[in-house]
């Protein structure tokens, strides 16, 4: 899949799932109740165990199907070497102009986290697919919009305290997509392996989306 039809169904789907488990083998049905829920964008973060090895193993189950990326990826070595196990986008918790450019080299999409209105058009600056906006929890829709109003060029998905009650308002303000992690996929319902509540879920999450988008 090309870099632009990446994007695409990133933009199209609207909200990638964040997947932290403890185990590895875990993700791969979790990421199956996702995409069965209608979320086609999964970030496998670099925290979890064997996370390299799990994105491998993902990109040949789903062979295209879904999106896998690799998050949590704090420099050029980690993102090249998630490039190699196949990784369909990066995302960094903080602003890296090294990682950016790696990425952009290599034709892969990346989404750099940035918080302040100087570090989100130092990174779109930089060539930027989409900017994590993070955490989207300290000043919620509302700073969005107003991030939003001088910066109308670029595209921004908020993570951290995305919930079911404030994703619709998150589109309303502007969002391209929705980073969302614990309110979708958490440890306990991995423990329970309650995969039928993560589809419904991710189910509401693309529903909350699709309503922000019409209003």
């Amino acid at each position: 899949m090309k870099h632009f039809e990446k994007m695409n169904l990133i933009r199209q789907s609207g909200v990638i799932a964040i997947l932290r488990a403890s185990r590895s083998d875990e993700l791969i049905a979790a990421a199956e109740a996702c995409q069965a829920g209608g979320v086609v964008a999964i970030e496998v973060t670099m925290t979890t165990p064997d996370a390299l090895q799990v994105i491998e193993a993902a990109v040949r189950r789903f062979n295209g199907e879904v999106l896998f990326g690799a998050g949590t990826v704090l420099d050029t070595p980690t993102a090249r070497a998630a490039i190699l196990a196949g990784a369909d986008f990066i995302v960094t918790p903080t602003f890296s102009p090294k990682v950016i450019k790696l990425c952009r080299r290599y034709s892969i999409p990346i989404l750099p986290g940035c918080y302040t209105p100087t570090e989100i058009l130092s990174a779109w600056e930089c060539g930027a697919d989409m900017i994590k906006w993070f955490p989207a929890s300290n000043g919620g829709p509302a700073m969005l919009k107003a991030i939003r109003a001088p910066l109308p060029q670029v595209e921004l998905a908020p993570v951290g305290g995305v919930t079911l009650e404030n994703a619709a308002a998150f589109m309303r303000a502007g969002a391209a997509a929705l980073g969302v992690g614990g309110e979708l996929v958490n440890q306990a319902l991995l423990d329970a392996r309650d995969f039928q509540e993560i589809t419904r879920r991710a189910q509401a999450f693309i529903q909350a989306v699709q309503a922000g988008r019409a209003a």
